[in-house]
């Protein structure tokens, strides 16, 4: 009797022990203790709580607090939370929807542990502006950029910083910033999915043909979907700066199989996001209409690398470059590769052939790459440009590659031919005392007679 009251109060106790194990709470948000558990005083839990909500509500759409909890348990952090405007009414919608679709958690992901880096950088620790920006790795495997300018304005990559030092826990600090950070692989990802859509809303349809005898259209046997064009760029570009309709259509005839339009506001929107490139955006939509050109260009099949000039490097474009007729979009045609190149594949080149000479869309005029510094290196002399930031924007139909100067052809030096010397048969001079004695004998009247004085 005694032993089987002893096994109840044994089974008791552990029952009682289990019950009281399953009731503490598995991750909760604070800083983490050797159990593994974090308390209240956590930079998690100010995140929830601050006036971040938006942000606080996609962290938890995405499934990250665990992640986060993790991290904090490991080192401090450092939270770049954007203003609620900039998520609410800032954001384009249909990136929004795109972050939203449970298909897409990962990149909803990864654009969020784009705002984390795991150490803890206060206000103060910004770098100087005299030793540039500094670059710190965020949790997705990714970098952003500190800088800070001459006038106190700091930045986080093109994000202002607006409220430094908002949140500060033991185990990190909240910064407030502009708006939001998107990398790279998030906006490749977007733009990969979109085209995706439009391409397979799109039936099959052939390519034309030309006739070598006549250069005029044959209708011909349909070919695979996405072909590349037959005609050349260049036959298919309009005439003259302003628009114009092509020659004759691309693949797909008045059906395109390719979205040129959505994919060009695609990577002139990225290069707003990015930053440092809205000169080039500028001249791209409302100094010229060639932002509908290159649409029009991709949507026929075609591909096309742009070297895209930084704002620095615009500003110093003077008055006379830009005010002549056609000016602007000749610039740009200079700059417009129609080749789809990267920046691997470019480098790549230059490394193995030395110099490499691209077509552009300004004929005849090439522009040569050559390596230079461990990077490529654009044009001639003083003239030249570096690929500054690669790939800016690469959806395998539109490439972009940001370089620091503007290109132009080097000029043709005109050889002038000098005519060829005349010989000229001179008369051989007279010496001074014969011309003196020619003088005396022509007063005497007999000077006519000698050979010498005629």
């Amino acid at each position: 009797m005694g032993s089987s009251s002893s096994h109840i109060s044994l089974f008791l106790f552990f029952s009682f022990l289990s019950l009281s194990t399953a009731a503490l709470p598995q991750n909760p948000s604070g800083k983490s203790s050797p159990s593994g558990q974090i308390n209240s005083n956590s930079v998690l839990v100010a995140l929830l709580d601050s006036h971040y909500t938006e942000l606080a509500e996609l962290v938890e759409k995405a499934l990250l607090l665990q992640t986060l909890e993790e991290a904090v348990g490991k080192h401090n952090i450092t939270i770049f939370a954007p203003r609620n405007e900039a998520l609410e009414r800032q954001l384009d919608p249909e990136f929004k929807r795109f972050l939203l679709e449970p298909g897409n958690l990962k990149s909803l992901q990864s654009l969020l542990m784009f705002h984390i880096i795991p150490k803890r950088v206060g206000s103060h620790q910004w770098p100087d502006p005299k030793t540039g920006p500094v670059k710190h790795n965020t949790l997705c495997n990714d970098h952003i950029r500190l800088t800070s300018q001459s006038t106190g304005k700091k930045t986080v990559d093109s994000a202002e910083l607006v409220r430094p030092d908002d949140v500060i826990r033991p185990d990190g600090v909240i910064h407030g910033i502009q708006q939001l950070l998107i990398p790279r692989s998030v906006i490749e990802d977007f733009n990969r999915r979109r085209n995706l859509r439009s391409i397979t809303a799109v039936l099959p349809e052939g390519a034309p043909e030309v006739d070598p005898r006549t250069h005029r259209l044959k209708n011909p046997a349909p070919i695979p979907v996405g072909a590349p064009p037959v005609l050349p760029i260049y036959d298919a570009m309009a005439p003259g700066p302003s628009l114009a309709p092509a020659p004759a259509p691309g693949p797909g005839g008045p059906r395109h199989h390719f979205d040129g339009e959505s994919q060009v506001k695609d990577f002139i929107q990225t290069l707003l996001h990015y930053g440092g490139y809205n000169e080039m955006a500028d001249i791209l939509v409302n100094l010229t209409s060639l932002a509908t050109e290159m649409g029009r260009l991709v949507s026929e099949g075609y591909v096309i690398t742009v070297l895209a000039p930084n704002d620095e490097a615009m500003a110093k474009l003077t008055t006379d470059q830009l005010s002549e007729p056609g000016a602007p979009e000749q610039i740009i045609y200079y700059h417009i590769i129609p080749e789809y190149q990267t920046e691997e594949s470019m480098y790549n080149a230059v490394r193995r052939f030395g110099k490499v000479k691209y077509d552009t869309l300004r004929l005849p005029h090439k522009v040569v790459a050559q390596e230079a510094d461990g990077s490529v290196k654009f044009g001639h002399g003083e003239g030249s440009a570096y690929l500054f930031d690669p790939d800016i924007y690469t959806d395998g139909r539109i490439s972009v590659q940001g370089i620091d100067g503007v290109l132009f052809p080097e000029e043709e030096t005109q050889t002038v031919k000098k005519p060829a010397a005349v010989k000229v048969a001179s008369k051989p001079r007279r010496g001074k005392l014969l011309e003196v004695g020619c003088w005396m004998l022509g007063s005497l009247g007999g000077g006519s007679g000698f050979r010498w004085c005629q």
